[in-house]
């Protein structure tokens, strides 16, 4: 008798870490929140037919929070495993810098129940993912270069 296999499949979705400069001169940043299960994230999601990665990224960003950006410097990319539905996903995210040009997070869809601007330091600590607070690190790292 043979064994079965799992079946896996690659996925792709894109987002940002967008960011201000606060009047303190700290780094601000957005998160998405749910209440249910008390999840903290960055703003990303998948692509559209015929989407470039880019596009997603911008899309998914404004989308989820209110805000209309522009794409910075590029981020890592995190890549992780999950199952659903008796698939397994490796699933890559690819993130890029973004700083608000207009918009509100009071716009946010229905995705998420909260978005708001925190400080890095604090979204470190409300991030749910250890691979996002590394993205998070690494942003903040390329901020300050930009001094």
């Amino acid at each position: 008798m043979r064994a079965s296999r799992t079946p896996m499949r690659d996925v792709v979705s894109a987002g940002g870490v967008v960011w201000r400069r606060a009047s303190t001169g700290d780094i601000d940043v957005v998160l998405c929140g749910r209440i249910a299960d008390g999840l903290w994230a960055l703003p990303k999601g998948t692509p559209d037919i015929g989407e470039s990665i880019e596009q997603t990224a911008l899309r998914e960003v404004r989308e989820e929070t209110g805000l209309q950006v522009v794409v910075g410097l590029r981020l890592p990319t995190i890549d992780y495993w999950f199952v659903a539905d008796g698939v397994r996903y490796h699933k890559f995210v690819h993130h890029w810098l973004m700083e608000p040009t207009g918009g509100d997070t009071s716009g946010h869809d229905a995705e998420f129940d909260l978005v708001r601007w925190e400080s890095a330091a604090n979204a470190s600590k409300l991030l749910t993912y250890p691979n996002e607070r590394r993205v998070l690190a690494e942003a903040v790292t390329a901020i300050e270069a930009l001094r």
